[in-house]
């Protein structure tokens, strides 16, 4: 079994200013720029054969490519904050490849995703970190914006669990245009 999901990869540039937010909410685990990524439909563990199913399919989808730019920072979570997420511009380009996937998957017999494509890089998860930590830091970084940046691909990738958090790798990227 593999465990998948698909996502637009964050280039450096922007990786090394994420990196920066980093610090001031107890109880953070940071995510490393190594598993900075903007999640386009997560999957889950499926078996080689319908991993090939999944190539097949994504390789099939046509889309052009197109500029993002990550812009605030949130946290999913309310009163009991979970995760400290950066948020994307509205990009009506990567709403369109969203539902191009998740169309694509549903084909294949996988159940529509539930939640509301909600399109952010993940930045830490929380435990037990005191909200007005969390509040605070979101207030003083809610200007943030990473600058324009190209979206030329989109890839698989395969995510296994490790002792400092998870490991992500590139299974296949797929080129858009």
């Amino acid at each position: 079994m593999i465990r998948l999901f698909v996502a637009v990869e964050i280039p450096e540039q922007v990786r090394s200013s994420l990196f920066l937010l980093q610090g001031g909410v107890p109880g953070a685990r940071w995510s490393t720029p190594e598993q900075y990524h903007l999640t386009l439909r997560f999957i889950g563990d499926v078996n080689e054969a319908v991993a090939g199913d999944i190539d097949d399919v994504l390789s099939a989808i046509a889309a052009p490519p197109f500029t993002l730019e990550l812009a605030g920072v949130g946290e999913f979570g309310g009163k009991f904050p979970r995760a400290l997420w950066a948020g994307v511009r509205p990009s009506a380009d990567l709403i369109h490849l969203q539902k191009k996937i998740e169309t694509a998957m549903q084909r294949l017999g996988h159940a529509a995703e539930e939640r509301k494509f909600t399109p952010h890089v993940t930045l830490a998860r929380l435990r037990n970190s005191p909200r007005e930590k969390v509040m605070d830091y979101v207030a003083r970084h809610s200007l943030f914006a990473s600058g324009a940046f190209a979206v030329k691909s989109f890839a698989l990738f395969s995510s296994r669990l490790g002792g400092a958090g998870a490991v992500y790798n590139v299974e296949r990227s797929y080129p858009l245009g």
